[in-house]
């Protein structure tokens, strides 16, 4: 039985090392406010650059507190197909495609695909 008790049992999990004589870099709290009423408050080093959003544990957008909201950056549209199929060929070329498929379907020489 005691060399059972063994196996898996914490091993690798528990430090001899103590935090004595370890100086930690300084460091500060920073809260954000959600809009759902939540607070958050989160540990920075001096030095660090705070972000003025954070996201919340709801998924909501919390905000520094005492700091103004960031504008937002302006998006790029979405691409879709089209518009990429109409970078590569003008609306004539595509009619003239869709023609000659559809010759070739008719006939019998282009094979229906599933």
């Amino acid at each position: 039985m005691a060399s059972r008790s063994l196996r898996g049992s914490g091993l690798g999990s528990l430090s001899l090392e103590s935090e004595e004589g370890v100086e930690f870099a300084p460091r500060f709290q920073a809260h954000y406010d959600c809009p759902n009423g939540h607070t958050v408050v989160l540990p920075f080093s001096v030095e660090a650059d705070v972000p003025p959003n954070w996201e919340c544990r709801c998924g909501a957008l919390a905000l520094l507190r005492d700091a103004e909201q960031p504008e937002a950056k302006p998006g790029k549209p979405q691409r879709t197909h089209w518009d990429m199929l109409l970078e590569r060929r003008t609306v004539a070329e595509l009619q003239e495609l869709l023609d000659e498929r559809l010759e070739l379907l008719r006939s019998g020489k282009l094979r229906r695909s599933a």
